[in-house]
């Protein structure tokens, strides 16, 4: 099973509940991509915030799981979004994140969510906390 198969087969249970897929992934940027339906959605029929920011968050995660060291988790500790344009539902969301800083103790990721044209609906800087197993 290639890498993006995996990542998908074990995104969480919230992840696979809104409908997010991951496209490619390396260590230097993951992209994903989640259909906006009804569900997503508020009252206006665009892309609730919230779901929005999960999917940055989602993102972020998994760039930081694809370089933690062995034995190592990772939980959110930090995240900062801004809004730009509306997804309406029946659209696409289109998302890319790359690594601003990986260190040993955090990592800082960024987060473009685009329509399906490829315009910036969203920018999201999120900060990872690495966990290592203890001793």
């Amino acid at each position: 099973m290639d890498l993006v198969a995996q990542l998908n087969d074990r995104l969480s249970p919230f992840a696979k509940f809104i409908g997010m897929r991951v496209v490619e992934a390396d260590k230097e940027r993951v992209t994903a991509e989640l259909a906006v339906h009804e569900d997503l959605c508020n009252p206006a029929s665009v892309a609730h915030g919230g779901c929005v920011m999960a999917f940055a968050d989602n993102l972020g995660a998994i760039g930081t799981v694809l370089n933690l060291p062995a034995g190592a988790t990772t939980t959110t500790l930090e995240s900062k979004t801004n809004f730009l344009r509306p997804v309406p539902a029946g659209s696409k969301l289109m998302g890319e994140t790359t690594p601003v800083h990986r260190g040993r103790k955090t990592m800082v990721w960024q987060t473009r969510v685009m329509t399906e044209e490829g315009k910036l609906a969203a920018m999201v800087t999120q900060t990872q906390m690495v966990l290592m197993p203890e001793v």
